[in-house]
């Protein structure tokens, strides 16, 4: 899809249930204000209507509520839900992977930033659970939609981060599944498997889940990265708005 300001991504089963897209490297997304009011007009809501997060790399799920005209002050959590069509939820990445949820019965949704300390700490099922209490979702009428973020290929971590899992609970099946080990390399993480797992997990069909499959790190011609980029990187937006 073509968006003012250069190519966006969408995926198509969720686009039936809610408006959405991820931003590419057109946009750095940074503190420019124009760029903001850009996304906001893309997204059809006002600039005072999008719901950014101050990103800690936790597992918090906040809550936008319906018809709530107060100014929005960001929230120290990694995910946001809302039932108002009127608000567009963003998350704000560069490797980490964006997660967007849709219900398909009530139209709710959620955006969710999901780094590998996020997912380790459960956060896209946490966010399953917040659609459940606070909007009365069904996990079987959940679309998700994982964006581009560090593929396995790229995803080289220390064995202290597989350590790190085995700490928060995650039982050596599984970190088998989700550390790709080579003979004399360090492992890598495969992010994308670990968020399908556990949204198939937390009851969201696995028909329902959609992953680009696109690695940010091995085209930073495309997408941000700051596995490429470092400290510099600028930030690739997941917006999504309930129809």
């Amino acid at each position: 899809m073509q968006a003012p300001w250069g190519a966006v991504l969408v995926c198509r089963p969720l686009q039936k249930y809610a408006e959405h897209f991820f931003t590419a490297a057109s946009l750095t997304l940074r503190d420019s204000q124009e760029e903001w009011d850009s996304v906001a007009a893309f997204a059809g809501v006002s600039p005072e209507r999008l719901r950014l997060l101050n990103q800690v790399h936790g597992r918090t799920i906040a809550m936008a509520a319906a018809d709530d005209t107060s100014p929005w002050t960001r929230p120290e959590a990694d995910g946001v839900t809302t039932a108002d069509p009127s608000i567009a939820l963003v998350v704000r990445v560069a490797d980490c992977a964006p997660v967007l949820l849709a219900d398909r019965r009530t139209g709710v949704i959620a955006a969710v930033h999901a780094g590998w300390r996020s997912t380790m700490q459960r956060i896209v099922p946490t966010a399953v659970e917040a659609l459940a209490a606070n909007h009365g979702s069904d996990p079987a009428d959940l679309v998700a939609a994982i964006g581009p973020s560090l593929g396995s290929c790229c995803g080289e971590m220390g064995e202290e981060v597989v350590e790190a899992f085995r700490a928060a609970g995650h039982d050596d099946d599984t970190l088998r599944r989700w550390f790709v080990r080579e003979p004399g390399k360090r492992p890598h993480f495969d992010l994308w498997r670990a968020n399908r797992e556990q949204l198939e997990q937390a009851g969201v069909p696995a028909a329902s889940i959609h992953t680009a499959e696109l690695c940010t790190r091995t085209h930073p011609e495309f997408f941000h990265s700051y596995r490429a980029a470092g400290a510099g990187a600028g930030r690739m937006a997941a917006v999504i708005r309930s129809r």
